[in-house]
């Protein structure tokens, strides 16, 4: 099985407000980057967005360390995620589980891999984090500008 490491990131000028996701799959010495904006959407939004394209990209089961700087990505995925499946995706105050759409689609790109999910701290020097970052801001700039000339 192939071994992958992903760094993902998402970034939004306001929130919500126009956003941007940025992925880097490294495999040996190949590295590939991708991004992608909204020109409305929440940063959680975007930090999921960038793991859920990033796994899609994979073309076959591959062994994943996936590294994010969102505690959120990281403790919904590890930890909250299979209470909300069992409460019928409701949270612990019986309401909706915010972003499930996409919660759902995270589990399904998930699937075919064995994933190591670790969370890195944002802002912190960690060079691909740093790269990711500037991806998704990036981004969401490039949203932010086309949205405003038309």
């Amino acid at each position: 099985m192939n071994r992958v490491a992903i760094f993902t990131d998402g970034a939004c000028k306001g929130n919500p407000g126009p956003g941007g996701w940025g992925a880097l799959l490294r495999m040996g010495t190949v590295e590939k980057e991708l991004v992608g904006a909204e020109p409305l959407t929440t940063n959680n939004r975007m930090e999921m967005t960038a793991v859920i394209r990033a796994l899609q990209a994979l073309n076959r089961p591959c062994e994943v360390d996936l590294y994010s700087d969102s505690k959120y990505v990281i403790d919904g995925i590890t930890k909250w995620i299979h209470g909300w499946q069992k409460k019928g995706w409701l949270n612990a105050q019986r309401k909706p589980v915010l972003n499930a759409d996409l919660w759902r689609e995270m589990l399904e790109a998930a699937r075919p891999h064995t994933i190591t999910w670790h969370w890195v701290r944002g802002h912190d020097g960690h060079a691909e984090n740093e790269r990711v970052d500037r991806l998704a801001s990036d981004a969401a700039d490039a949203v932010r500008q086309r949205s405003r000339t038309g």
